[in-house]
């Protein structure tokens, strides 16, 4: 035998020898390695810096994917990070590698338990409980997951039976073992749609939309049940997210362009509103109910939006038939009790103006404005019994300057007491004749006339008493009485 060709610089024993010397290099450079990449994760686990802390976790695994310990670590960086899915496959990863690893198996059995899979995470608290039967967490958590086993089959029974009441009462003890399970949510949701608590679905659906990677569906049904709430916004907000998952989806993209489409027009009309163009916020609302005459939500704001606006322009009658309309469509709105109490008001119905309000605020009782509407209702009912200067001149609250200057023109005309003969006549056409000029003084006067409006007679004797002077009776709004000088003062019309 050779021993020079086996042993020399190109001997196959040579080879092997500086073979062996690489390998025991690199596998202490990586030994080292994943060493120094545990231990920079341990201390930076523990001062909170939790990734960065995952950053070295990552590099251990790369460096030797046969380390249970290090999935083992990963996961529990995973899990004080709140990710309970991306920690899953590493504990199982670590049992894989480490079947009697029990700390990785309970900890998965709980993971899994509170993701509602009772089975699986049974098993793997049996497995713990196997070589350590005094495992006093393993055999609390079993307990836990036949419970589990059977509330759920029971909230289904009762869903199934329609008995959704008691469906909802067993999810609740299902949900507080298994807060991770999105199909437990997303049942109790459906359940409490079925019972007409839309809220409470929300607040189901909301958790359940990050429980899954990819949960457009629940994305698009809260968006759905905020739009039949009236909240447009919250309903843009959520279909939004759904798009984000997958911008082609065809129900998201379909009901986003419905809900864009609405908010736009309901915030264009509340802009109008506040730019006081009520005539054009009116258009703008009639557009509203037929973009979308079935959701019952957005046919009722219009017509509760286009009844304040009919009365803020004044059109009386209109504007009575329409928050009447309104009125029956959503009874306890104290606003559109309100509006219709103004409405009364123009039209000089006091009394209904009065009822209106009261009824107002025992569904509002905390309003300034209803407080108040209700205070100069009633003074304009009590004044309403002595002397209403629209009644008077037969003119609408809404008349303009020329309107009421016109009207008094009329009546002056037909009540000027030398058109009469008869003395009796003559002092009840005087009577008549001051009441239409004190109605005139008041109207064409902008100060007085918001004075009465607000539900105070600029020219009640009693306000003038208290302000040290005014006559007996009739109230005459100039310093002078043209019948004290026998009747020889005349006036001419033109």
């Amino acid at each position: 035998m050779d021993w020079g060709r086996l042993t020399g610089p190109g001997g196959v024993l040579g080879s092997l020898s500086l073979l062996c010397v690489i390998l025991d290099g690199v596998l202490g450079a990586t030994g080292g390695e994943i060493e120094h990449h545990l231990e920079m994760g341990r201390k930076l686990l523990a001062a909170g810096q939790l990734a960065e802390a995952l950053s070295h976790y990552h590099s251990a695994v790369e460096v030797d994917s046969k380390n249970y310990l290090t999935y083992y670590k990963r996961a529990a960086v995973f899990l004080a990070m709140g990710k309970s899915r991306s920690a899953l496959p590493d504990l199982t990863r670590a049992v894989q590698l480490k079947p009697d690893f029990l700390a990785a198996r309970l900890q998965r059995g709980n993971i899994l338990l509170k993701q509602g899979n009772a089975q699986e995470a049974r098993d793997d608290f049996e497995a713990v409980l196997r070589p350590s039967p005094e495992y006093a967490d393993a055999r609390e958590q079993l307990a836990r997951a036949r419970d589990l086993e059977e509330l759920q089959e029971d909230a289904r029974m009762a869903y199934h039976r329609a008995d959704y009441g008691a469906a909802i009462s067993v999810l609740e003890r299902v949900i507080e073992i298994s807060p991770w399970d999105p199909e437990m949510r997303e049942l109790r949701a459906d359940c409490y749609l079925r019972t007409g608590d839309p809220q409470k679905a929300i607040q189901d659906l909301a958790p359940a939309t990050r429980l899954r990677s990819d949960n457009r569906a629940a994305f698009l049904k809260i968006s759905l049940l905020h739009y039949s709430l009236g909240e447009h916004h919250e309903s843009l907000s959520q279909v939004r997210e759904c798009l984000k998952l997958d911008q082609d989806d065809k129900e998201c993209l379909g009901h986003y362009k419905q809900v864009k489409k609405l908010s736009k027009q309901l915030d264009s009309a509340e802009e109008l509103i506040r730019a006081e163009r009520y005539r054009d916020a009116i258009e703008k609302y009639e557009g509203v109910m037929k973009a979308d005459p079935h959701v019952p939500y957005y046919t009722n704001l219009a017509k509760e939006r286009i009844c304040f606006c009919l009365v803020k322009v004044k059109a009386t009658t209109e504007a009575i038939d329409v928050c009447s309309e309104a009125h029956q469509r959503d009874p306890r709105n104290a606003r559109i009790l309100r509006d219709r109490a103004e409405a009364f008001i123009l039209n000089q119905d006091y009394e209904k103006a009065v009822e209106d309000y009261q009824e107002a605020q025992e569904f509002d009782a905390d309003s300034n404005d209803i407080r108040e509407g209700l205070e100069r209702a009633r003074k304009l009912l009590k004044i309403s019994h002595k002397r209403d200067y629209y009644k008077i001149l037969g003119v609408s609250r809404a008349a303009n300057k020329q309107e009421i200057i016109k009207a008094y023109r009329k009546l002056a005309q037909q009540w000027h007491p030398d058109n009469f003969q008869l003395e009796a006549e003559k002092k009840e056409a005087e009577k008549k004749f001051i009441d239409i000029a004190s109605a005139k003084e008041v109207l064409t006067d902008p100060e007085m006339r918001q004075k009465f409006d607000a539900g105070e007679d600029p020219l009640d004797p009693e306000n003038h008493q208290q302000q040290g002077g005014g006559h007996n009776g009739h109230a005459w709004p100039f310093p002078f009485n043209p019948f004290e000088s026998g009747g020889s003062f005349h006036f001419k019309f033109q």
